[in-house]
């Protein structure tokens, strides 16, 4: 289902979101807009909780917050007793303002500054997930004025290719992420951690890469988690109080895409580290991590635009050009993901209409939202609703021809609030300098030779 759970459409055909007609939305929120549905959002977190449940006890949801963050979402996830983690000193910092308990909080990240570790450190977070050895390096620095061991989970390169797009996989063994298991980086890195007393070693983390279907990768990602365990305690003797096979659990974005269910993604994790500590010799299990983000929210937003232009190119195609495009959503561009449409107003079983293609408003040929589209027949003004746009449109939202990031609502029960504002003109113009203000730096009176 690509809809949220909230969606349908009145008598009349129009299209409803949380009890919130969207078309009168529309017209006082303004356009591009993006929708969330609270119940969706809910329903997913206790999903994933419910299907951990079906094979361990001491399991933990943790939010990708890389997938979209707002305050308001972060006050779900707390009420939802599910975690968050952030890959950069702008999440943790936004994390902390909207109430996640810092202990609640990783903080992941293939390249953290010293300051960013400094926040993460003084913040009291609940680990910091490492994936080089200059990061050890740094840590072991700021350990000598710590108050406390600083908590540290090894990210595991455990050289699995998950069937997903090239720039998706995490996994592989080329790639930024994590430190490699077969060549060995893995294990110096638990040994260089263990060598200092103020480096807690609490686990390991490895993460295959996102938007994968099969389960089975999933299961494959378990047991290379719990294999280095087992490894790493007959090598060294520490035992793991956290593991984590990562997230990437895939969602449908088209109506022909299937995707299992989120009980279904948390219940296969489950069951496969339960078999896996069953012959791992470990004498309790260590808790288990698992870090959906796309899958939380992508199906609870939906991003309404309004028509500007219709262009016929006889024998060629016609385009429909809307006033949002890749500076809210990069993905079609960027990963040539595909999405679906329907028009606001129109009956979901109303005339398809000829196939059209949903084009953006920016300066790039490439900034198309959806090639080959069936709608009915779409004028200027019409509204059209992309559903599955709540994860990663945001996130990488740009202003792009100065566009403005567009408002954010959140939708439950009949009710309707702003939880991100419309970027204004004014915005646009808040971090430039128009008077001379010069920085002090040393002259140098080198010249070239």
């Amino acid at each position: 289902m690509v809809w949220p759970n909230t969606a349908e459409r009145d008598a009349d055909g129009n299209l409803a979101i949380g009890g919130v007609d969207v078309a009168a939305l529309a017209e006082v929120a303004g356009t591009p807009l993006y929708i969330y549905d609270e119940a969706t959002i809910r329903a997913q977190c206790l999903a994933y909780r419910e299907g951990l449940a079906t094979g361990v006890e001491n399991a933990v949801v943790t939010y990708a917050a890389k997938a979209w963050l707002s305050h308001a979402l972060v006050e779900i996830l707390v009420d939802e007793s599910v975690n968050i983690d952030v890959v950069s000193g702008g999440e943790l910092y936004v994390a902390l303002q909207s109430g996640m308990p810092p202990e609640r909080i990783t903080f992941h990240g293939n390249s953290k500054s010293v300051a960013e570790l400094e926040m993460a450190i003084e913040a009291g977070v609940g680990s910091i997930v490492v994936d080089n050895f200059d990061e050890i390096d740094r840590l072991y620095a700021l350990s000598v004025a710590a108050a406390a061991p600083i908590p540290v989970m090894v990210r595991i390169n455990p050289g699995i290719d998950a069937h997903t797009h090239d720039y998706r996989k995490t996994g592989i063994v080329d790639s930024k992420f994590g430190l490699g298991v077969q060549n060995g980086d893995a294990e110096r890195a638990v040994a260089r951690s263990l060598d200092n007393d103020m480096l807690d070693l609490l686990g390991y983390h490895a993460h295959i890469g996102s938007q994968i279907f099969e389960t089975e990768t999933f299961t494959a990602a378990v047991d290379a988690v719990v294999d280095f365990a087992v490894a790493m305690r007959e090598r060294f003797g520490v035992t793991p109080r956290k593991l984590s096979p990562g997230g990437g659990f895939g969602v449908a974005h088209t109506p022909d895409e299937e995707a299992p269910d989120a009980r279904s993604y948390a219940a296969a994790v489950a069951q496969a580290y339960a078999a896996a500590i069953a012959t791992s010799g470990f004498d309790s299990a260590p808790t288990l991590v698992i870090e959906p983000g796309r899958s939380i929210v992508a199906n609870a937003g939906v991003a309404i635009y309004r028509v500007d232009a219709r262009k016929a190119i006889p024998g060629v195609r016609t385009y429909v050009s809307v006033d949002g495009g890749m500076a809210d959503n990069i993905r079609p561009a960027l990963y040539g993901a595909v999405y679906s449409a329907e028009l606001v107003a129109a009956g979901i079983d109303g005339p398809a209409g000829t196939s059209v293609t949903l084009a953006g408003k920016f300066c790039e040929s490439g900034d198309v939202l959806i090639r080959d589209v069936e709608l009915p027949p779409v004028q200027p003004g019409d509204l059209i609703a992309v559903p599955a746009a709540g994860a990663y449109c945001l996130a990488m939202a740009s202003n792009y021809n100065m566009a403005l990031k567009p408002a954010v609502v959140m939708v439950a029960g009949g009710r309707a609030r702003t939880v991100q504002k419309r970027e204004s003109y004014q915005d646009l113009m808040s971090r430039e300098v128009t008077t001379n203000q010069y920085l002090s730096v040393k002259h140098s009176d080198q010249r070239a030779g």
